[in-house]
């Protein structure tokens, strides 16, 4: 079968390869996957720079896979062959820690990620746990359900945690792929709330608003309102340290990213706590996703007819897809890799 493979991390690009490999068999409690369709997301990208280490090399890349169940155990009842599917960034957990027991498994410490401690959706067929595993709505069609998986039910998270005051303002840092899917959830959630946007693009700018943003700017521009609640999707440290001074006392910082890239940007010294982080002003960190985030995610988009932007590229242009991520702005939206031919 076909995969772009990533022997080794770091380097300027482009980082993946594309091999001929075996096609994996499931084991007793796994279904293999014929994969469809596979998002892009920045925790690739930044498994492929090295910043967030993988398992082991050489590694398959991607967690948000949309397939049709190949093969199965017998006495797996959960699906049928030819079943739609969805894979997400959780691949496992132990399900007996406290964090298990308490519905919160993605900080589970034996936590496992697809696509970094699995082969992930790169490729043409992938196993995964059938209890991992999840149904995909007829509604949705393979290019909008597979950003949700990931983009979409991370935000979701963030926005729970964000929780903006009724009626006042919520922003956002960055507007990539699950910024622009939270901001369609939170007009949802939040109707009364006016959304901020900060992006350093102007083309996401203009996609911001129109999503219905009611103000974007820059970081060195000041939005008219402090904001009770922020949620942060960018990957590096300076945006955050230069926002967080619009924060409205009592209010709630979110950063929605596995990793943050240039720790020499965070500058402590600047980070004045008076100003930035007084009056009971929160800072928290959104890690991994449930599975329950996923399932609540796709009922989500698929009662509320949520879709998001998103442009199809075939599998053997992932590095472009990278590339194109490391630069910044020119993709609105998701992007998604074609892996099989549509039915």
């Amino acid at each position: 079968m076909r995969a772009m493979i990533l022997r080794q991390p770091g380097g300027d690009g482009p980082f993946l390869t594309l091999a001929n490999v075996p096609v994996p068999t499931p084991a007793a409690n796994e279904i293999l996957v014929r994969v469809s369709m596979c998002g892009v997301c920045r925790t690739d990208l930044d498994i492929a720079e090295g910043r967030l280490a993988a398992a082991r090399y050489p590694l398959i890349p991607g967690h948000q896979i949309i397939g049709r169940v190949a093969a199965k155990a017998r006495s797996d009842s959960t699906f049928g062959e030819g079943d739609r599917v969805g894979v997400a960034w959780i691949h496992g957990a132990d399900g007996t820690c406290r964090w298990c027991r308490s519905g919160e498994e993605n900080l589970c410490p034996a936590f496992e990620s697809t696509g970094c401690d699995a082969d992930g959706g790169y490729t043409e067929y992938v196993t995964v746990r059938s209890a991992f595993a999840h149904h995909i709505p007829d509604v949705l069609s393979d290019i909008a359900a597979a950003p949700l998986l990931c983009a979409g039910a991370i935000g979701w998270r963030s926005l729970r945690w964000a929780a903006p005051d009724a009626g006042e303002p919520l922003g956002f840092l960055g507007f990539g792929v699950s910024g622009h899917l939270v901001l369609q959830l939170a007009r949802l959630r939040h109707p009364d709330s006016p959304l901020f946007v900060f992006a350093r693009d102007a083309g996401e700018r203009a996609f911001a608003r129109e999503l219905g943003a009611a103000w974007t700017g820059t970081l060195e521009d000041t939005p008219p309102r402090q904001m009770s609640a922020i949620i942060d999707t960018t990957p590096a440290w300076h945006p955050m340290v230069s926002t967080l001074r619009h924060l409205a006392p009592g209010g709630r910082f979110v950063i929605n990213a596995i990793r943050k890239a240039g720790a020499d940007q965070l500058e402590l010294a600047k980070l004045d706590y008076a100003r930035d982080l007084w009056m009971e002003r929160e800072i928290r960190s959104v890690a991994n996703v449930t599975r329950a985030d996923v399932r609540e995610m796709l009922e989500m988009a698929s009662s509320a007819g949520l879709r998001p932007t998103a442009e199809e590229m075939p599998l053997e242009r992932a590095n472009d897809a990278l590339a194109r991520m490391r630069v910044g702005g020119s993709v609105r939206g998701a992007t998604v890799l074609r892996i099989s031919p549509r039915e």
